[in-house]
């Protein structure tokens, strides 16, 4: 395996914690430099400390326009890990425009409009690049209480394959990783429900939740060399829940 990221720059949205997190500390500890992005400042903040020479910490709102002006003045660009997204369970016929509006805003809008920023930054300094958007099990399936949740990450998977074609004369690979339910800070209150988390676990093959760690593995795997001639994929981390 050559996930040897050193001499790129790496952006990695939502890298406060959980899955963001993750990667945003995989890349550093294999040479990239990485640009974290979150909007709260103490969870990127230790995350510099902890990486000085490796991690620059941008306390932004992935939905702003200030992120779109900051890349746009980055140097040497070469990764994207479209992270930041989220989720407000309600049942279709409650769906309320805020909740709406919050996960058409973060999940689709703001990735969009990132990716274009980004893309715009790679080929203006003609750099092969590799951009990796978080997407989910629920890009691919239906599953009740989460329609717009579905709504949105089905849109990433179609932006996914749109862009891996649309920029492939360009040397930019876009791939996307969908995983299974992750315990993290987003996910714990969910899971926490008995009946929600037996409902989880009676749908997953391997009869496990996916570790932060899968994800990562997942997404390095996609950033790197290794996988240079795969692009419009999505590579599902779901211990077989999409397999039934």
């Amino acid at each position: 395996m050559s996930q040897d990221f050193s001499d790129q720059v790496a952006l990695v949205t939502g890298a406060g914690r959980g899955i963001g997190r993750g990667c945003a500390e995989a890349l550093a500890s294999r040479g990239a430099r990485v640009i974290a992005v979150a909007r709260s400042a103490s969870d990127i903040e230790e995350l510099a400390r902890r990486f000085p020479d490796r991690v620059e910490a941008w306390q932004l709102d992935a939905t702003g326009d200030e992120i779109l002006e900051r890349i746009d003045a980055a140097d040497g660009l070469s990764i994207l890990v479209n992270n930041a997204g989220g989720n407000r369970p309600q049942a279709f016929v409650d769906v309320d425009e805020e909740a709406l509006d919050f996960m058409l805003s973060l999940n689709v809008r703001a990735a969009f409009r990132i990716s274009q920023a980004a893309v715009r930054v790679m080929t203006r300094q003609s750099i092969s690049g590799s951009i990796v958007h978080l997407s989910s099990q629920m890009g691919h399936v239906g599953s009740p209480n989460r329609t717009v949740y579905c709504m949105t990450k089905h849109a990433i998977e179609g932006l996914t394959k749109a862009m891996a074609v649309e920029l492939a004369p360009s040397g930019i690979r876009v791939n996307a990783v969908a995983p299974t339910f992750v315990e993290t800070p987003l996910t714990k209150p969910m899971l926490d429900d008995p009946e929600f988390k037996e409902f989880v676990m009676n749908r997953i093959p391997l009869k496990r939740l996916a570790s932060i760690g899968d994800v990562v593995d997942a997404v390095m795997y996609l950033a790197s060399s290794d996988a240079g001639m795969i692009t419009g994929h999505s590579l599902l981390v779901d211990g077989g829940w999409t397999a039934q």
